[in-house]
């Protein structure tokens, strides 16, 4: 190699291959991206190509071989790690990392025990291009060439750089129609764009939205507001104010799926003291409950309870928008009487709470300062779920009543692990270690909600209090569907996967005597009317996207985050319509009228989020505030 002369960019084209192929092997084997054909495979397989034409091509500027064979190697390097980054952050959120991810830095250190457990030696091979471009570069002699030549050469490169997208974005259109304006699923961007086009479109996105909040007038809101009002629909009379003048306890079961519910792991029961529930006199238990957050999780189910709106398509709102106006639970609760808390014994700046809760005009948050830890009563994300109980239970005691407080549990958490003495019942035996740790941590925070409810009784608080519980987003993702399915013995398809996005939704209310399990088709996003309604507080002025689930009314009808949808009748899962009795694909024009109108429903709240629209609202009215001459629809 050292006397054979290469061809001038032969360095170039070894660069670019190497890092081509790496990303297509990265595709196949380290992200579960769904390939329906051979079009599909085929613009998976060259889109990483016209990025890394680009970028790579770049070198051709420079005139000293020394500084052009640097340039490749930190191209190599970075592209390496832009791929790395979102393969680790893939394996814990199954989703690809956005901008706004970037910048919550205040959670990386929380995030350390469960990134810890993405990392594996292997890895080393995500940086296999950046090894083969070194010894390129160490081994192979090239030509030298003319500087005459070079102007048409970089010329010629560049028209086929731009041949090469626009090959691959018409054939993303023809397979994928609308791709750029629908980009609510990011595995659909990335399979038809490619992971390093798909970073430049996000950049693009994320400040696009913060432009529009600059430019934004008010004006925008009236069709979402009229959207909204088109298809209100009247709460229950029958449910109305059974509640009211209580105190409001909501309880988030961390990453708690409805699969562990009235169910049990090679024989042994998983929550006991919830499965009791589902069948007590004054509980309601909805079991067709699905979640509907994002790449913000917890973080995400609080928004979608406070203000029934859906969550960013990208990164969370608690971080990105934070110092939005809005018209949260806490503060209607507030406006009537209530006093107002979050309880979480974690960091204050943890998704940026301390920053939001404010926001939503919550009175107090007791964070991790707010609790005494005690020698063994610290796990993983900070304190175990049965003391937090406890203490959670003691600040109650003294705060003002009615109160509204909302707890947030933390042991049922990925990676999760526990103490050998709050083992209360065997490891799960699949290949998938986070499954099988998984059924123990739910089972120590079933015992968690037995002592929750065994303390308020005993200080005298169960009586004349509400409480609500709610699972906040799955625990295991899709990439453990292989010990899924041996759990579940079934294969976990599409469908499968769309409907183990349920999370269980408990109403306990103290006396009620008639309790039963409710069938009816709902999402987080119907927590808010849903409470507010049983509090007996009015919110037919307010802009919210959910409706009261005990309400006659209610439509069936449950949009996820990446535009997935379910009602009682159909699954809407990886762009195929499905009969959900029988689970198989069905016609898809039966989903063809809900796919407008989900898409509709996110469009729309986006706005609302990106723009700061409720600043210009006055949910008193139901009027805007700046722009008189405009009356939205009553």
């Amino acid at each position: 190699m050292l006397k054979k002369e290469w061809p001038i960019h032969s360095i170039l084209a070894i660069a670019i291959i190497a890092t081509w192929l790496k990303t297509y092997i990265v595709y196949k084997t380290s992200f579960s991206i769904t390939v329906d054909n051979v079009l599909q495979e085929f613009i998976l397989f060259i889109n990483p190509l016209s990025m890394l034409l680009f970028i790579y091509g770049i070198s051709l500027f420079f005139r000293s071989e020394k500084a052009k064979n640097r340039y490749l190697v930190l191209v190599a390097v970075i592209t390496s790690i832009v791929l790395y980054g979102n393969v680790a952050f893939y394996r814990f959120f199954s989703d690809f990392i956005t901008l706004p991810v970037l910048f919550q830095t205040d959670n990386f250190g929380d995030l350390g025990a469960s990134a810890a457990a993405s990392v594996f030696w292997t890895d080393l091979f995500y940086f296999t291009d950046v090894l083969i471009i070194l010894i390129a570069i160490k081994f192979i002699n090239v030509k030298s060439g003319k500087d005459a030549s070079f102007s048409v050469q970089r010329k010629a490169y560049y028209v086929l750089a731009l041949a090469v997208l626009f090959f691959n974005l018409g054939l993303a259109e023809t397979e994928r129609p609308q791709l750029l304006t629908r980009s609510f699923d990011r595995e659909m961007l990335v399979k038809n764009l490619g992971m390093y086009n798909y970073h430049l479109y996000d950049i693009y996105v994320q400040s696009k939205s913060q432009a529009q909040r600059a430019l934004a007038d008010g004006s925008e809101l009236v069709e979402a507001n009229n959207y909204v009002r088109a298809n209100q629909i009247e709460p229950s009379k029958e449910m109305e104010g059974i509640a009211e003048g209580r105190n409001l306890i909501v309880v988030t079961l961390e990453s708690l799926q409805s699969f562990a519910i009235n169910s049990e792991m090679n024989g042994q029961t998983i929550t006991p003291f919830l499965n009791s529930l589902t069948e007590d006199e004054d509980t309601i238990y909805f079991e067709n409950f699905y979640h509907q957050t994002g790449l913000g999780k917890t973080s995400d189910s609080e928004f979608l309870l406070e203000n029934s709106l859906y969550p960013l398509s990208g990164g969370a709102v608690f971080f990105t928008h934070s110092g939005n106006t809005f018209n949260s639970m806490a503060e209607s609760l507030g406006n009537n009487g209530y006093s107002t808390n979050v309880q979480h014994a974690n960091t204050k700046s943890f998704w940026n709470r301390d920053i939001m809760y404010e926001s939503m005009n919550i009175d107090k948050f007791y964070d991790i300062e707010s609790f005494e830890i005690g020698e063994g009563e610290a796990v993983n994300w900070g304190m175990k779920d049965i003391p937090f109980a406890e203490q959670s239970v003691e600040h109650m005691t003294e705060m003002q009543q009615p109160f509204y407080s909302r707890l947030l549990t933390l042991t049922n958490h990925h990676p999760f692990t526990l103490d050998e003495e709050d083992k209360l019942i065997d490891e799960y035996d699949s290949n998938s270690g986070t499954l099988n740790r998984y059924f123990q941590t739910s089972r120590y925070l079933d015992e968690s909600i037995k002592v929750l409810f065994e303390d308020l009784k005993e200080q005298g608080l169960y009586e004349n209090s509400i409480i609500v519980m709610y699972g906040d987003h799955y625990g295991i993702s899709e990439n453990h569907n292989e010990a899924m399915s041996q759990y579940l013995d079934e294969e976990v398809t599409d469908f499968t996967s769309a409907e183990l996005q349920k999370v269980p939704f408990f109403v306990h209310i103290p006396g009620y005597g008639e309790g039963y399990v409710d069938d009816e088709v709902g999402g987080q996003i119907d927590m808010r009317p849903t409470i507010m309604n049983l509090m007996g507080i009015d919110t037919s002025k307010d802009i919210q996207f959910g409706s009261d689930l005990f309400s006659e009314e209610h439509e069936e009808f449950v949009v996820f985050r990446d535009g997935r949808f379910v009602t009682d009748e159909v699954v809407y899962a990886g762009n195929v319509c499905y009969d959900k009795d029988t689970s198989e694909p069905t016609e898809q024009d039966l989903c063809a009228p809900y796919i407008e109108q989900a898409f509709t429903e996110l469009e729309y709240s986006e706005s609302i989020i990106n723009g700061d629209l409720l600043r210009f609202y006055d949910e008193e009215d139901g009027q805007l505030t700046t722009i008189p001459d405009v009356e939205l629809k009553q």
